[in-house]
């Protein structure tokens, strides 16, 4: 630990930190523009300047490291004359005339910097070149007449993202922002990811589609785990007179650290399927409007109880509404059938190894966060579960080295210091000639590079996806826990939907097959059906759907009972790595519509049975392949 004195206050801090992060410790304020707390400090703009007893000239406390005994002041007139300089320059190199810019009126960083400054105008003649406004991108636009130059969004696009897509073309104030090779936005390897309109401070890239709907101190922020995957990351839900403004991540939440894919923050916004907004029941051939009352009562005629009913339920819902959905169907009415969508095929055979060891073996996700080697079986962390591949492709620009095997298109792959070729099925011989390699030295030649990284790694990881826990037997699954031990590999399983794991703690896990079924209850909430269940369920005389939006499913059902989406209601979630978490209602729900936990506790009251409503007993009643925390 240190001692050093900023603007008279003595405060104890330990060695390496920055005289901008003691100066927030001592809660003193040192403005920033090019700095952020997620990003290796820069150092770019000097707004930051601060006076350093003993020092000739003023130094920017972001990149300079305390030292014991020295004595830092933030107030002097030399460096409040200082802060206006810069300010003044940055100001005129470009067109910062604010009264048009989308972030205008406390969402600008620059914008507050100087009233922070008690500036009113700036003293130098604005003189700049008007730049094309790129508008070619689906979800962000790009305005180098906003930009200061301040490369955050290069800067995070690499160290956080690890896509590189973002740099700088020219030099000095003709700088100006490109992606690639200075081709348009829409036409770049951006993907869509959002990190770098977030972390602007600027207008210079903002988000299309919530321009101009509402300030920061204008909209309601809800705070919660994103819905769209098993990675649960944390996102802050804007709205404004119950509509989607804005979807941002959370910069302080472990363990993403604000990072969103296109899918938790720019789809969930591009929402346009036709809502289910009354209760429906079939007659005469074709859906009708109906009551609740006669939708229930529908629902209670046509179920069969035992093995003459079938349940199936979204993995998109939450621990609540699928612990009580288990409850009902498995254990009160003993229906034939009660899995999820899923059908455990992410989760399954790793469910089963964790009871067979009677303990977890799979590992955080921060251990991909640093890591030598990384082996990936059958999964493509571009394509899904993308804020996972964030955490391998960042580091690959290092010496950390990527193996993948698999058979399908895997753009990760693209990265990757050696393809394996891995079919379907193929797991266990794979696996077997690896460890073979790692304990006796023999294998094919082209394991080597790969066994010789895993041994000479100090931290290395093996993640694996559906296909592979689909697919792998006892054998394959042996095998890995073998490789790992004689490695010391951690291992991670990236599962399906949000609360994948949350459906295999309640065994929902079961496959499906319609044959010999007179009644189904379906428990979609917001997702999507596949054409393959929907093509199963015409087999069954009586579908219950209980659905937030329409469908070829819903079309052919016969009861259908209107419930929310995922943005109006609230719940638990459990990540791929255990981590059980909340996620917040940000709509009011509309009228007649039902969260699916309410809809399905009318369904059990009109059937006359008491379900259990201890959803946590239920969740952790099984061995999980992974520590359940509770964040």
């Amino acid at each position: 630990m240190i001692k050093l004195t900023i603007d008279g206050k003595t405060i104890e801090v330990q060695e390496g930190t920055t005289v901008l992060e003691a100066a927030g410790e001592a809660g003193v304020y040192v403005p920033t523009l090019c700095h952020h707390p997620q990003l290796t400090p820069y150092g770019g703009c000097r707004l930051c300047m601060v006076d350093i007893e003993g020092a000739k000239t003023l130094q920017p406390s972001c990149t300079l490291p305390a030292t014991d005994g020295m004595v830092v002041n933030t107030k002097t007139q030399k460096v409040l004359d200082a802060r206006k300089f810069v300010l003044t320059l940055i100001f005129s190199e470009r067109n910062h005339f604010c009264m048009y810019c989308q972030v205008s009126g406390g969402d600008c960083e620059l914008q507050n910097r100087a009233y922070d400054e008690g500036m009113t105008h700036w003293d130098l003649q604005p003189n700049w070149t008007p730049y094309e406004v790129d508008g070619s991108h689906p979800f962000i636009v790009l305005d180098n007449n906003r930009c200061i130059l301040c490369r955050r969004c290069v800067r995070a696009c690499g160290e956080l993202v690890g896509n590189y897509t973002l740099g700088f073309e020219d030099r000095g104030a003709k700088s100006y922002l490109v992606a690639d090779y200075d081709v348009p936005l829409g036409e770049s390897t951006c993907i869509s990811c959002g990190t770098c309109v977030q972390i602007c401070p600027t207008g210079a890239l903002i988000d299309r589609q919530s321009a101009y709907q509402g300030k920061e101190t204008e909209v309601d922020h809800h705070v919660g785990v994103c819905t769209e995957c098993s990675v649960g990351c944390v996102r802050d839900v804007l709205t404004r007179d119950n509509r989607l403004v804005r979807i941002e991540g959370e910069w302080d939440a472990e363990p993403t650290h604000g990072l969103l894919c296109e899918k938790g923050r720019f789809q969930p916004l591009e929402e346009d399927r036709a809502r289910v907004l009354t209760p429906l029941v079939r007659k005469n051939g074709s859906l009708k409007a109906a009551t609740w009352d006669e939708a229930l009562n529908a629902v209670a005629t046509g179920l069969g109880a035992g093995q003459g009913l079938a349940a199936l339920a979204s993995t998109r819902l939450s621990a609540e509404a699928l612990a009580y959905f288990k409850s009902l169907f498995a254990d009160k009415l003993a229906a034939g059938t009660v899995t999820s969508l899923e059908e455990g095929a992410a989760t399954a055979s790793l469910s089963k190894l964790a009871e067979k060891l009677g303990k977890p073996f799979e590992s955080s996700l921060d251990v991909l966060k640093a890591t030598e080697t990384v082996l990936a079986l059958e999964l493509d962390l571009v394509e899904d579960h993308q804020v996972a591949g964030f955490f391998i492709k960042r580091q690959l620009q290092d010496s950390t080295k990527l193996y993948v095997a698999g058979q399908e298109a895997n753009a990760l792959a693209a990265d990757a210091k050696a393809l394996l070729p891995l079919n379907p099925g193929s797991e266990a011989a794979l696996l077997v000639k690896l460890v073979d390699a790692v304990e006796n030295g023999t294998g094919d030649a082209e394991l080597a590079p790969v066994v010789d990284a895993l041994k000479a790694a100090e931290r290395p990881v093996i993640v694996y996806g559906k296909t592979f826990a689909c697919n792998a037997d006892d054998i394959a699954l042996e095998a890995l826990l073998k490789l790992a031990d004689l490695t010391g590999a951690a291992l991670i399983g990236v599962k399906g939907n949000a609360n994948s794991m949350a459906a295999a703690q309640l065994g929902l896990e079961a496959p499906f097959k319609a044959n010999g079924y007179s009644a189904a209850v379906v428990a979609l909430g917001d997702e999507a059906p596949s054409a393959k269940l929907t093509k199963a369920l015409e087999e069954i005389p009586f579908v219950v759907a209980l659905s937030a939006y329409e469908s070829q499913l819903s079309s052919g059902a016969d009861v259908v009972l209107p419930v929310a989406m995922w943005a109006e209601e609230s719940g638990s979630y459990l990540s791929m790595d255990g981590r059980l978490q909340k996620t917040v209602q940000s709509l009011t729900v509309p009228e007649g519509v039902l969260t699916t936990l309410e809809a399905l506790k009318k369904v059990a009251s009109q059937l006359q049975v008491e379900p259990d409503q201890d959803w946590k007993a239920s969740l952790m009643a099984r061995t999980p392949s992974i520590q359940i925390q509770e964040a």
